[in-house]
C-alpha cells in the first residue's frame, strides 16, 4: 500500500486497491477514494510523478466524489515493463484498463490528466473505452507535439543546439539521488514557478526522485518525439485546458495550440506564476475546475445521460 509522503497533509487511505490488466498483460496500480455512489473522477499523473502528486486533489474530492488515481506503467507501485512496453499506445491501453476494471458499462467520469497524464488522453481519444466512460476532460500542463523543440528548460535561444541538449536532458540515464537543497533548486527551477512554497517544491521533488530510473529514462525518449496532433483533433468531449504562464517543461505554446485544435474546447486558463506543477502550485485552482467540469457534464449515479447535465450544455456524441 502507497503512503504519504513525509510533511504532506495526510489524505484519505484509499477505500480498495486493485490492479488494472492492460492490453500487454502489464499490472497498473489503482486506488479508490470516496463512495461508490458518488459521481466520478479519474485523475492521470506526469512523467517521473505517481498518484501522490494528486494529494491536494483526492483530499479535497473525496469527500463527495469518487476519486480513481493509478500509477502509469513504472511509476510508483506499477511494475516496469520491457524497453518496447513504453509508448503513447501503452498509455492509452493503460487508461482503458484502468477504466474498465473500475467503472461499469456505460459509466461516465471526468477524466483529468497532467503533463503525460493529459497526453494518455489525447493518446486515448479515438480508444472506445474513452469515449464510452468520458464525460469530459481536464488537460493540465501538457503538449501534444514538439516538446523538445518548444522547451524553455536550456535557457538559450530556439536552434538545433537547445534542442539536442534537451532531448540528452529527457534521456539522461544519471541517477537523481536523494533529495538535496542543491536537487530541490534544480528541481524548481525545470519545473515549478519562482514564487512556489518550499514545502510544495519538497513534495514535488520527493515525488520526482522516487520514480525509477528505468522508467524514467524510457518515456522520456517517449516524450522527446511525442506526436498527438491527431489525439487532440479526435478527442471529442468537452474538454478544459489549464497552463502556467511560467512552464519551461511545457510551455503556454502548447497549451494555446491544444485549445486551438480541440474540437470541443470549453476554455483556457492560463496561470499566472505558475510552473509546470500545476495542480500541486494551485490545488485550490486545478481542483475547482475538476468540480466545474462533474457539475456541467456528469450525470447522477443512476440517471440517464442527458440528467443531470447543465441545460445549456449539449452532449458530445
Amino acid at each position: 500500500m502507497s503512503r504519504p509522503l513525509r510533511g504532506a497533509h495526510p489524505r484519505p487511505v484509499p477505500v480498495r486497491e486493485l490492479m488494472a490488466v492492460s492490453a500487454d498483460g502489464s499490472r497498473i496500480h489503482v486506488e479508490v477514494h470516496g463512495q461508490d455512489s458518488a459521481p466520478t473522477v479519474v485523475l492521470a499523473h506526469g512523467w517521473t510523478c505517481n498518484t501522490h502528486f494528486w494529494d491536494a486533489q483526492i483530499r479535497d474530492l473525496a469527500v463527495d466524489h469518487r476519486v480513481i488515481a493509478y500509477d502509469q506503467r513504472g511509476h510508483g507501485t506499477s511494475p516496469s515493463v520491457g524497453r518496447q512496453g513504453y509508448s503513447t499506445d501503452a498509455l492509452a491501453d493503460d487508461l482503458e484498463a484502468v477504466l474498465a476494471a473500475t467503472l461499469a458499462p456505460g459509466e461516465k467520469a471526468v477524466l483529468a490528466g497532467h503533463s503525460m497524464g493529459g497526453m494518455t488522453i489525447m493518446s486515448a481519444s479515438r480508444r472506445a473505452g474513452l469515449r464510452e466512460h468520458a464525460a469530459a476532460a481536464l488537460l493540465c500542463s501538457t503538449g501534444s507535439s514538439r516538446l523538445i523543440a518548444e522547451s524553455l528548460v536550456v535557457p538559450m535561444r530556439p536552434g538545433a543546439v537547445r534542442t539536442r541538449m534537451t532531448r540528452a536532458i529527457l534521456g539522461a540515464r544519471a541517477p537523481l539521488g536523494p533529495v538535496t537543497p542543491l536537487s530541490r533548486r534544480i528541481l524548481k527551477y525545470g519545473t515549478m514557478g519562482p514564487g512556489s512554497a518550499p514545502d510544495r517544491v519538497d513534495a514535488c521533488a520527493r515525488i520526482v526522485h522516487a520514480c525509477p530510473r528505468a522508467a524514467r529514462v524510457a518515456w522520456g525518449h517517449v516524450l522527446a518525439d511525442l506526436d498527438l496532433d491527431e489525439g487532440v483533433r479526435e478527442l471529442r468531449v468537452p474538454t478544459a485546458v489549464i497552463a502556467g504562464t511560467d512552464d519551461r517543461l511545457t510551455p503556454p505554446v502548447h497549451a494555446r495550440a491544444i485549445a486551438a485544435a480541440l474540437p470541443d474546447c470549453l476554455g483556457l486558463t492560463e496561470l499566472t506564476g505558475m510552473g509546470h506543477m500545476t495542480p500541486v502550485e494551485a490545488p485550490e485552482i486545478v481542483t475547482a475546475k475538476i468540480r466545474e467540469l462533474v457539475t456541467a457534464y456528469l450525470p447522477l449515479r443512476g440517471t440517464t445521460d442527458d440528467e443531470g447535465k447543465a441545460e445549456s450544455k449539449e452532449e458530445v456524441a
